[in-house]
């Protein structure tokens, strides 16, 4: 098949922009959370950590579709379906006049965002394969890691000249050019004949095989701990940098240099993952990040949850680093076994992991009472139970038995 894109370099563009859609659409609103929740009538101060909490519950529940649904209609109309109700949301929440219609709008691109996410993964995978699929995803990730760092500075600066309700605007018409870009240069990479019938015992099978599996059980569930830890993170850090320690328009300063230690330890991770293996490098950053915790939960509670800044900030910057070496090897992990249902089994645990991770975010960001305390419970107690499931999903398992690359 003749690709339209003229380059690798174009595709990788095009894939790294259309994966972003996620992330941009988290990270650019972070300073005007305030604002959105004040301007629209926010019963509650910690109500506008739903605005986040209901975007990732709608992509939680959007990833068990458009993995299915790209495998039976093609790639494209997928991700057309997917970006289309994003623009929706994204419409619905910038001309909104209450506060319910944000949460519905949000959920809706939260839904529609997932398509974007999940297609552009299986575009990769159908136009290359072994090592240069692994160079254009390492690409990809690149640009995708550079998107927290740079987006809250972006909407702080959106709200320096004009209100949150831009930033909507802008991501609307993001959108749009992202599918006239997909509509003119770039074809649809999954031919009719090996399409496959959209159904729900397929998905059903994922589910049941995945939840037979201890190590795809126990490695979903970790990830659902892990990035819940990171959702309560994103619920409370506008809270806590902005009101809390007052660092006004320095917020997103400081939410990219924490941005960045995630994207660090990705770069270490792929230079060190083949020599220690992938289990051994988790189980130890995970060790100690549990440790870190424990320490720095005591500490911020004889401090009445008053860290100092710099204090907080390296904490936050060790867990981070800590994390960033989990996500990965934790996603791998929960796959290993999956092989014969790789479609299917990626869109469950991706949608387990993000409900359970949903739930653990929530939990602890409504708990925000004007100090970190919260925060690093929540970071605590998803670093122990991520030990613990992991600890007895790997029990009884036998060296030999693991692949190569992990010995």
């Amino acid at each position: 098949m003749t690709r339209k894109v003229t380059s690798d370099a174009e595709f990788i563009a095009l894939v790294a922009l259309t994966t972003s859609l996620v992330a941009m659409s988290i990270d650019t609103m972070l300073p005007a959370l305030g604002a959105m929740a004040s301007e629209l009538g926010a019963a509650h101060a910690n109500d506008r950590q739903l605005i986040l909490s209901v975007f990732f519950a709608g992509m939680s529940v959007g990833q068990l579709v458009y993995g299915p649904l790209s495998d039976s209609t093609g790639r494209k109309p997928a991700l057309y379906l997917g970006i289309a109700l994003f623009m929706v949301g994204g419409a619905i929440c910038a001309l909104t006049r209450t506060f319910t219609w944000l949460l519905v709008g949000r959920a809706l691109s939260g839904f529609g965002a997932a398509g974007p996410r999940i297609v552009s993964v299986a575009l990769v995978r159908d136009a290359h394969s072994g090592s240069s699929m692994a160079r254009v995803m390492s690409f990809v990730q690149t640009v995708f890691i550079l998107v927290p760092v740079l987006a809250p500075s972006v909407g702080q600066a959106v709200l320096t000249v004009t209100t949150w309700r831009a930033i909507f605007a802008a991501l609307v018409v993001v959108a749009a050019l992202n599918v006239v870009w997909l509509a003119m240069r770039q074809p649809e990479t999954l031919p009719p004949a090996l399409r496959a019938p959209f159904s729900l015992r397929s998905i059903g099978y994922g589910c049941a095989e995945t939840f037979r599996n201890r190590i795809a059980l126990g490695y979903t569930l970790g990830s659902g701990f892990v990035f819940g830890a990171f959702i309560s993170y994103l619920s409370m850090s506008q809270q806590v940098f902005q009101e809390q320690y007052g660092l006004g328009s320095l917020f997103p300063v400081f939410f990219g240099l924490l941005a960045s230690a995630i994207g660090l330890a990705s770069f270490v991770n792929g230079k060190l993952v083949m020599r220690f293996g992938l289990r051994r490098l988790a189980r130890t950053a995970l060790v100690i990040n549990c440790a870190l915790c424990l320490c720095a939960l005591l500490v911020t509670w004889a401090l009445g949850g008053h860290p100092p800044l710099f204090a907080f900030v390296v904490f936050m910057l060790i867990c981070f680093f800590c994390n960033g070496l989990l996500f990965g090897n934790f996603s791998a992990r929960a796959m290993e076994p999956m092989g014969h249902v790789a479609g299917v089994a990626s869109a469950v645990i991706g949608s387990v992991s993000g409900a359970i991770a949903l739930l653990m975010g929530t939990l602890f960001g409504r708990a925000y009472d004007g100090t970190v305390l919260p925060l690093v419970a929540g970071f605590t107690s998803s670093a122990l139970l991520a030990l613990l499931v992991t600890e007895v999903a790997e029990r009884g398992t036998e060296r030999a038995a693991e692949p190569a690359f992990e010995r």
